[in-house]
């Protein structure tokens, strides 16, 4: 039996079952540095929530460089990192997209970098200073609080 139509009933079911709930998505960093996904957020680890357009369409459109206000950092921002970190990769990403101006120290290739995150007591990296303000890790959203203040 030829059945023309159910290509376009299944379709029309699966827009349906998309259309009738929107879950959350979010977005972290796992302990290795890899870029996880998931519909539940880990832990007590940041994780972003992902926003998604409607339809799940992408549309492009320029990343406008982040301004801050002129007591905040003075445009200074240095990240304390190591060549092998996926979480200062990410970092590193998100500032050249923003036009963030930023200086990079190597913990373990650089000797100022070694010295600085030593006296800064720093445990992990990627260590990232916003004028006085010090963030351990990365987030998005984090960082932009700090770098708007």
């Amino acid at each position: 039996m030829h059945r023309p139509f159910q290509p376009i009933a299944w379709l029309l079911a699966g827009l349906l079952t998309a259309a009738s709930g929107q879950a959350e998505i979010y977005r972290w960093i796992d302990d290795e540095g890899k870029l996880q996904f998931g519909d539940r957020p880990p832990d007590a680890r940041g994780a972003d929530k992902v926003e998604l357009e409607p339809g799940n369409r992408y549309s492009h459109r320029e990343i406008e460089p982040l301004k801050s206000s002129p007591a905040a950092s003075g445009g200074r921002v240095v990240m304390y990192s190591a060549e092998w970190c996926g979480v200062c990769k990410q970092a590193r990403r998100y500032f050249r997209d923003h036009r963030v101006p930023f200086r990079e120290y190597d913990v373990e290739t650089s000797d100022k970098g070694r010295r600085d995150y030593s006296r800064l007591g720093g445990r992990g990296v990627p260590l990232i200073l916003v004028g006085d303000q010090r963030m351990s890790g990365f987030s998005a959203g984090r960082f932009e609080q700090l770098y708007r203040k």
